[in-house]
């Protein structure tokens, strides 16, 4: 890095040791300061990362001048809070998946960051990766033609956090979690698509949400308050006619399904594995593709560029240090979280749900911190 970047850390658990403290550190990035309620995994954290300065109230954090941008490593009803109060406080802000437990509060924060004139970067992984490049390659080749419709798919067979015996209890509960595989992992598979067909304008969403299986241990359900859905499926309705359809599962009695995938009148596209398949002189083709041999050229023939978009964390410090333009993330998520509440308030209406009816209804969520 030319520019030395400072850095604070608001959240000290699993996500910030997986992909902000070894990041930031990797990448040469200054760690000035770090918060986390709990002060032993606050201490661990600095005495792992050498971190000079530790607080148990993040607002404490935000009063430092010394410090140019903040991760937010909370649960997703923590997002908003923590989030504005840092935009607020003249900081850049990189903030976990998904944007806030609620589109309200979502949108909250991309307004807040247009007014304060930071930025707002929201992980969403899978934008990034080698098949995701691509396929952005091969849709904006025109290789698809008119794309029509979509497939999110995210499947686990039991893999519910906390119920299941692993990851923390605050997954399992609606109170600060907002909700569960949609938001957990749902959100991935629901934003790549969408940053791949350029965001389509929603117009309604239809949709229902299960938590059915009998398969958990009674005991982790009953002292974990588990009320988040294991399952969760979508139709998507955007204008011009494309539509998408949604299923992301954390526990289902089946086996794995086909991966997200993307039809077109002139081909189509499976992201995992990568495939793309269409039709040459009446003949049906399906094209393995080599990505790892095309993502390793890119890294070769245009090395400096591939820097500033390799990851999430990579392009946020390469926009931190002036280096490009930061992917419009906020929106992304903010698009994601819209279809995403959509299917939660039609499964609970058990009817379809317009775009301006979900923006209309839709709740604050944050918890006051």
């Amino acid at each position: 890095m030319d520019k030395k970047i400072r850095v604070g850390v608001i959240g000290c658990g699993q996500i910030s040791h997986m992909n902000h403290f070894p990041k930031y550190e990797a990448a040469g990035a200054e760690i000035v300061a770090a918060c986390d309620i709990r002060e032993d995994r606050l201490d661990a954290a600095c005495e792992k990362y050498h971190i000079p300065n530790k607080y148990t109230k993040f607002r404490d954090l935000l009063a430092r001048d010394d410090i140019d941008a903040v991760s937010v490593c909370l649960h997703n009803n923590l997002h908003a809070p923590a989030a504005i109060a840092a935009l607020r406080a003249g900081k850049h802000v990189y903030c976990e998946k998904p944007i806030a437990g609620s589109y309200a509060d979502g949108k909250l924060m991309v307004d807040t960051a247009n007014e304060c004139g930071k930025m707002l970067h929201i992980q969403l992984g899978l934008i990034y990766n080698p098949n995701a490049r691509a396929a952005k390659n091969l849709i904006d080749g025109g290789k698809l033609g008119k794309i029509y419709h979509m497939r999110s798919i995210g499947y686990r067979r039991r893999g519910r956090p906390w119920v299941d015996g692993y990851g923390a209890i605050e997954f399992a509960q609606k109170s600060v979690a907002a909700g569960g595989a949609l938001f957990d992992m749902g959100v991935y598979h629901i934003s790549q698509l969408l940053y791949l067909t350029n965001m389509p304008k929603v117009q309604k969403v239809s949709g229902k949400i299960y938590r059915e299986l009998n398969n958990a241990d009674p005991e982790r359900v009953r002292s974990s308050g588990f009320d988040v859905e294991e399952l969760g499926l979508g139709l998507v309705r955007f204008e011009g006619g494309l539509t998408m359809d949604v299923l992301e599962s954390w526990a289902v009695h089946m086996n794995p399904f086909e991966e997200s995938c993307i039809f077109g009148t002139d081909g189509g596209i499976r992201i995992e594995p990568f495939g793309f398949y269409t039709t040459m002189c009446d003949l049906e083709l399906n094209a393995l593709v080599n990505t790892a041999g095309y993502d390793s050229r890119m890294h070769e023939m245009h090395a400096e560029e591939m820097k500033l978009r390799d990851g999430s964390m990579n392009h946020w410090l390469a926009a931190l240090a002036g280096k490009t333009e930061l992917y419009p993330t906020k929106d992304i998520a903010l698009q994601t979280m819209l279809i995403q509440e959509g299917i939660y308030m039609s499964s609970e209406r058990d009817g379809e749900i317009t775009a301006e009816e979900v923006t209309a209804a839709s709740k604050s969520k944050a918890l006051n911190i």
